[in-house]
């Protein structure tokens, strides 16, 4: 007989996963799209907008409505390059200008409206991780080096060796910023190039020592300022590209006889950049003095794509953001056991919910147990108002891997795992709703009251029903006849929530 059993056809490869990272700069939009290749990335994609976001910050720290505009127009040319991409492929990171604006939630609601994609402010500390990262990644490894990215907004300052930090900070040191401040009337002269590298210095005096201390073995430069000093000096026939004390010098004395900005005239300089190119050199040329530098390099890579290298490190390697909340636990000396107890009954009521389907429902359920885990560091300082401290410590410390509005959310929930509910003093979010963080607090709140006597005799089991601002808790039946200071407790959190508008009903099954 033949045999009709033929092999089954061949399944068609998978298609190669594509990421993008979009880095919301104070001068400039950075877009770069990567196709993952094995355990490496392929960069398939770069485009970059200038949108001058910092110049349009005004003394009172509100950006101004072109600025907005400007913005919102260059999102609109990228949403249609990222048409077609699913959420977590995309990661959008806003800068210094974005942390520093008053109404940076009306530029962010708007630009929801135009890109599908949240955007995270991410602090100075975080921004500094991840231009060291993509600068690591696309350079040869050459011992300890100092990182140095000088943005429109600030200037980061990063020691590193292999993928791993030793210092970071965040200045407010800009090209853009400092062109408003010392070089507003267009005049090119030593006066306000003596004024700004002052300025410089007088903002380093508190790290410099640090750094020394610590040391390198090389210094690399990345992003647009150090680029364009470096195009110009390969243009004037430094062909190495290597940037020195010397070079800045007379790439200095160059600038000055020109005489003022709209005559600089320089090889290798675009247009673009010329407004706040004398800026960047005194920036540059005050950083070379003041940690006693000898040449500096470039490097491609920064912070856009720092951040592409952590998104596919987070689908194949354990989440950064794991590792810096176990070491802030253990820094802080929580009662571990304690914090798991919290963590698995908040878990076990948040999961029992029926809540909408949204892209942030994973993220909003890890940070959920990353809270849990957290909300008694504050213990460390003193019991009393505990809640208080640990909110302090979470929103202000540097986390490695959380953004902004992530260690606000932390901060949040700390703040409210106990005592008054003060709902109309939440800071605000921008990545996050309201009504997607209060089934958090309530969820955390219970977690915390029902595991009030700190006992490793486990729970039974708990059922929560909720519609909106009702919940109802259903415990086995005369459970809190043999539990008295549990069912004081409880009565006690019904009267906070019914303070707060919510409404708390407990029963037994």
């Amino acid at each position: 007989m033949p045999n009709h059993n033929h092999p089954p056809a061949p399944q068609p490869p998978m298609p190669p996963r594509h990421i993008a990272a979009l880095d919301l700069g104070s001068n400039s939009f950075h877009l770069v799209i990567a196709r993952v290749v094995g355990h490496s990335l392929q960069i398939v994609s770069r485009y970059k907008q200038r949108v001058h976001l910092a110049s349009g910050l005004d003394n009172q720290y509100n950006l101004s409505q072109a600025a907005i505009e400007r913005g919102l127009a260059c999102l609109a040319m990228f949403a249609e390059r990222l048409q077609g991409f699913a959420p977590q492929n995309v990661r959008v990171a806003a800068t210094y200008t974005l942390r520093q604006a008053r109404n940076a939630d009306i530029f962010i609601r708007r630009a929801e409206a135009i890109m599908p994609f949240p955007i995270e402010i991410i602090a100075g500390a975080e921004e500094a991780r991840l231009i060291y990262l993509g600068v690591t990644h696309t350079q040869p490894d050459h011992g300890k080096k100092l990182v140095i990215d000088i943005g429109g907004g600030s200037t980061e300052f990063i020691i590193g060796s292999g993928f791993e930090t030793d210092i970071v900070h965040s200045k407010h040191i800009g090209c853009v910023s400092y062109n408003q401040t010392f070089f507003a009337n267009g005049k090119l002269d030593s006066v306000n190039f003596a004024q700004a590298q002052l300025a410089v210095h007088q903002k380093l005096e508190t790290i410099i020592n640090q750094y020394q201390h610590i040391g390198w073995q090389k210094v690399i430069g990345a992003s647009g300022t150090i680029k364009a000093i470096q195009e110009v000096l390969i243009a004037q026939g430094h062909h190495d590209g290597i940037i020195t004390q010397p070079r800045l010098h007379q790439l200095i004395t160059t600038i000055i006889a020109c005489k003022h900005q709209h005559q600089l005239v320089l090889s290798g300089l675009n247009d673009d950049r010329k407004p706040v190119f004398a800026a960047g050199v005194a920036i540059v040329s005050a950083i070379f003095s003041a940690f006693n530098i000898d040449k500096m390099h470039f490097s491609a890579g920064a912070l856009r794509e720092g951040v592409l290298y952590e998104m596919e490190q987070r689908f194949r390697h354990s989440d950064i953001r794991s590792r810096t909340a176990t070491a802030m636990a253990e820094q802080y000396n929580i009662d571990k056991p304690q914090a798991e107890r919290v963590k698995n009954t908040a878990l076990a009521l948040y999961n029992q919910l029926t809540l909408p389907l949204t892209d942030q429902q994973p993220t909003l359920t890890t940070l959920l147990a990353w809270g849990a885990l957290l909300h008694e560091v504050g213990l460390s300082i003193s019991y009393p108002g505990f809640h208080r401290h640990s909110a302090y410590l979470l929103r202000f410390s540097t986390m490695p891997g959380f953004n902004v509005d992530q260690q606000t959310l932390l901060a949040t929930l700390a703040r409210c795992q106990r005592k008054r509910l003060k709902l109309d003093e939440l800071p605000p979010l921008t990545i996050y709703k309201r009504k997607q963080l209060y089934p958090l607090i309530r969820a955390l709140r219970l977690a915390v009251t029902l595991n009030g006597q700190r006992s490793s005799v486990p729970l039974p089991p708990i059922t929560i029903t909720a519609n909106n601002e009702h919940w109802q808790l259903i415990l086995p039946k005369d459970w809190l006849a043999t539990n008295t200071l549990l069912a004081a407790d409880l009565a006690t959190e019904q009267q906070y929530w019914h303070k707060a508008g919510w409404k708390l009903s407990i029963e037994e099954n």
